[in-house]
């Protein structure tokens, strides 16, 4: 648990005045939201749960959306790659940006933009206007979403408040993922894939017109050039890697036009470091790249976010190929993971609070690893969807604790006019993440059932790739304990 001081620093950060005298062997109250920080905490995590939501939500409509307007089946892909690759590429340049103009500006623009291109993509009636569309919300959420979290932030000091705000921001995230598979579903059932589209709208509007009411914000008072060529570098680099890790799950990891992506991406982030070391403004600067808790806090949530969108990926392939479920009632399954990451975000921020960033990591990696292990064990018959509705839950848990550690450990210890570029490269950990899981799992059940097809073939090829996950997950939460030993925030991880 936090030492006196800790808790004293934090209750007076709060607006809590401390108790007098000694207080080792004295209980302190728990520090308190303000009214003013519970409605910032609200419209925030309202906004960071639409822009999940949004993420997912056409995944499961997408064959009737190609439909509808004509996509090749090989041209479908694009509706949600389009969306990864701005959202991706651009987030730690609008991570920068908000340090420069201003996060609220930076947060409202971006909800604004996201609420018309919602509207554009429910009126297309082409391709092209579909995937312009796509790549706008792509933008919008390389926006929103690290302004957010730096809002967050600065709303909430270091100490429990701020973790308990970063576990309900990453418990609803998440959770928004799943919910965005079950809403695509039921509106594309009830109603029509247009409305996946249109349900954003009102939701960025309210956003709009309260935000520049209800958050307060703080710039500085210089305001330095914007490091063009660091921008040029990063954000070529990673709209590359993706691309080229999204081409790889495609068509395979050998191909030419995989290889030169990959390639060329690695060159650019290289240079981008190299770019850093050398500028006046950089983009990051090196001495935050080579913070322990930067490092190693951000390899922890890329393995997290890789490892749990890629399961659902997984789980997918099982449910529909193997057990032949439906994708409502698929996404309908997936609820039991949105509910075991809604606890696990309510758990985080007390996991954080009682052990410390370091060991909520490693012990929510064991949890997830564990449960995912288990996942070795399904089988062809309908009865095994019990054990997988378990393991969701059980691994949605602690996949929270680890993203909550992750989250808390990559923004701390960095002023305020930081916070930016911290949530920043959290928010790209993110994206490159989610994008980087599905084409290696992906990979891995290819190159176990070969040409081979059936049920059977499937369940093999998700098997292996479930064990390979299950591995990941352990090998990143231990490597990321150890070597955050003496470098995490909480006196405790020392």
């Amino acid at each position: 648990m936090p030492t006196s001081s800790t808790a004293s620093s934090s209750a007076a950060s709060s607006g809590i005045a401390p108790v007098a005298g000694p207080t080792a062997d004295l209980p302190t109250s728990a520090p308190r939201m303000s009214g003013r920080q519970k409605l910032v905490l609200a419209l925030l995590l309202g906004s960071q749960f639409m822009i999940a939501v949004d993420f997912s939500i056409l995944n499961v409509a997408l064959p009737v959306v190609g439909e509808g307007l004509g996509f090749s089946l090989a041209g479908l892909q694009w509706i949600a790659t389009s969306f990864a690759l701005a959202a991706a590429g651009f987030t730690l340049l609008f991570g920068r940006v908000a340090d420069l103009v201003g996060r609220k500006n930076l947060f409202v623009g971006g909800m604004a933009v996201l609420g018309l291109s919602s509207a554009l993509g429910g009126l297309a009636t082409s391709p092209e206007v579909l995937l312009t569309a796509r790549v706008l919300q792509g933008l919008a959420t390389a926006a929103v979403t690290p302004a957010g979290l730096a809002l967050l932030t600065t709303a909430f000091r270091e100490g429990p408040l701020r973790e308990r705000a970063l576990g309900l921001n990453g418990a609803l995230m998440s959770a928004g993922f799943t919910a965005g598979a079950i809403l695509g579903g039921l509106l594309t059932d009830l109603l029509s894939w247009r409305w996946a589209f249109f349900i954003n709208v009102p939701v960025a509007a309210l956003v709009v017109i309260l935000a520049p009411t209800v958050i307060t914000d703080s710039r500085p008072e210089e305001r330095p050039r914007l490091d063009v060529p660091g921008a040029i570098a990063v954000t070529g680099g990673l709209l590359l890697l993706v691309l080229g890790l999204t081409r790889a799950g495609e068509t395979g990891w050998t191909r030419p036009t995989t290889l030169a992506a990959l390639a060329a991406g690695a060159v650019l982030l290289v240079a981008f470091v190299r770019i850093e070391q050398r500028a006046a403004a950089p983009l990051v600067p090196i001495r935050v790249l080579k913070r322990r808790s930067v490092v190693w806090g951000n390899t922890a949530g890329l393995i997290a976010f890789a490892t749990e969108t890629s399961l659902v990926f997984l789980l997918t392939l099982y449910l529909q190929e193997v057990l032949g479920y439906s994708a409502l009632a698929t996404g309908l399954a997936f609820g039991v993971l949105g509910a075991g990451t809604v606890v696990g975000g309510v758990l985080g921020g007390r996991a954080v609070g009682r052990f410390g960033n370091r060991r909520a990591i490693v012990l929510g990696g064991i949890v997830q690893a564990a449960a995912t292990l288990s996942l070795v064990a399904l089988g062809t018959s309908g009865a095994w969807v019990w054990l997988l509705l378990t393991a969701a839950f059980v691994g949605g848990v602690g996949n929270m604790l680890m993203i909550v550690g992750f989250m808390v450990t990559a923004t701390s210890g960095l002023p305020d006019e930081e916070q930016g570029r911290a949530t920043g490269l959290a928010t790209m950990t993110q994206q490159v993440g989610i994008a980087l899981g599905i084409p290696v799992m992906s990979a891995v059940v290819t190159a176990r059932t070969g040409a081979a097809s059936g049920p059977d073939a499937v369940l093999s090829g998700v098997s292996t790739a479930i064990l390979v996950n299950s591995a990941l997950v352990l090998a990143g939460a231990v490597l990321a304990g150890y070597f955050l030993a003496g470098g995490a925030r909480t006196p405790k991880d020392g």
